[in-house]
């Protein structure tokens, strides 16, 4: 269990460069089953969910180097073997390899996955898409077992626009011959680089808006590529410079992904400027914002909610939030009240009253991103704060405490 310490009251100032974004690699990570060869994967986030994922390849039989922010993984001795609790729990991402193991091997077997708890994220989507390309599937109370003998192609609509089911279903149909179309798949840009990284594999994937065509049942050989940048990440550095009045500047972001959060962001008094590949964030003063509601992409996003609530915590008004993707994604709130926020919130809605001041608290993190909400809360207040269980941060952020160090943010680990 790790902590940190902070000392609040002094704006964010300076350059950042953002890392590889998390919920890209996790998945590409995964896909390189797929070729049975060495792919070499370039801007990797070393992070503790990569780990997990690596740990999940090594017990298939990959072997996996990593070096600075390149990984190799060499899958031509992977096997399909059932994945424990003990490395599922780790994290959600872990169904996502459900989909390459029945293309290549044709069965998988998983525990259920672990992660964040914010509320039900069931895996029924996934499975209805598997069943319609001709796999069996058993989910008992402790995991899900699939074969599929004999994939085949065909059309499959999502009920709702899922990203896990939205990549699962793209990592099974290559194994599919012929067309395989999914209709209102999720368009998040973290399923294109997936879809990029397949493209350059040798797989034949058309993407119309929210329409995924899917040419499988060719052989997929090993690439090099390099993982987009990590747009949640380059929104946690903007909400903290935000909540203190800061002026910072980022640099390998891709602005175009972030127009929702933007958006909200320029409404409530920041003065942003675009480059290519660079964003700069100057604050002096923070106003109320309402409404906010969380959707899948291009909406504003749902990892984006908590980061961006610390922040208008201490701005002039009443801000609004209705999140629409998790059912309990608002455990974070009475750690922020805890720091002297006027946060009201239940079942969908928040309403934020701004406060002129937070103040230092020992406070603990619940969640990946409602754990960084409370470090920029801590950064923004009067006095010290305590964070614990920064392990559940250190699943999305690359050394996030010497990150806010460099731009000025007073933070110890212990």
């Amino acid at each position: 269990m790790g902590a940190y310490w902070i000392e609040g009251g002094s704006p964010l100032r300076g350059e950042l460069c953002i890392h590889g974004a998390k919920n890209s690699i996790l998945p590409i990570l995964a896909a390189s089953i797929l070729t049975g060869g060495v792919c070499e994967l370039h801007n990797c986030p070393r992070i503790s969910d990569v780990e997990a994922a690596l740990q999940i390849l090594e017990h298939l039989g990959c072997r996996t180097e990593a070096e600075g922010q390149c990984i190799r993984v060499d899958t031509y001795e992977a096997v399909s073997r059932p994945i424990g609790s003990a490395m599922t729990e780790r994290m959600r991402a872990a169904i996502i390899f459900l989909g390459p193991l029945l293309a290549r091997f044709g069965r998988a077997e998983l525990s259920y996955p672990g992660g964040c708890a914010l509320g039900e994220r069931p895996i029924d989507l996934h499975l209805m898409g598997l069943r319609h390309m001709g796999a069996s599937c058993d989910s008992g109370e402790e995991g899900v077992s699939c074969t599929m003998e004999q994939p085949r192609a065909g059309v499959i609509a999502l009920p709702y626009p899922s990203v896990g089911a939205t990549e699962n279903l793209i990592l099974a149909a290559t194994a599919c011959p012929g067309e395989t179309v999914i209709c209102n798949g999720a368009k998040e840009p973290e399923i294109l680089d997936l879809v990029s990284f397949l493209r350059c594999c040798g797989a034949q994937i058309l993407v119309q808006g929210s329409v995924y065509r899917i040419f499988g049942g060719n052989a997929l050989h090993p690439c090099s590529y390099r993982i987009m940048p990590d747009r949640m990440e380059a929104v946690s550095y903007l909400a903290a410079a935000a909540a203190t009045r800061g002026d910072i500047s980022l640099t390998n972001v891709c602005p175009e992904h972030l127009t929702a959060v933007l958006h909200v962001l320029s409404r409530g008094g920041c003065e942003i400027s675009r480059g290519q590949g660079k964003l700069r964030l100057r604050c002096d003063r923070l106003c109320a914002v309402s409404p906010i509601r969380t959707a899948p992409y291009d909406g504003f996003p749902t990892d984006a909610q908590a980061p961006i609530m610390a922040a208008l915590a201490c701005a002039k008004g009443v801000s609004v939030m209705e999140e629409t993707v998790f059912s309990n994604r608002f455990l974070h709130v009475p750690a922020l009240n805890d720091m002297g926020a006027n946060i009201h919130a239940s079942r969908r809605y928040a309403i934020i009253h701004g406060v002129r001041k937070l103040h230092g608290a020992m406070v603990e993190a619940t969640d990946l991103r409602g754990g960084a909400a409370l470090v920029i809360a801590a950064l923004a207040a009067e006095g010290k704060s305590r964070i614990d269980k920064t392990e559940h941060i250190e699943r999305g952020y690359q050394d996030f405490s010497g990150s806010l160090q460099s731009l000025g943010g007073k933070l110890t680990m212990e």
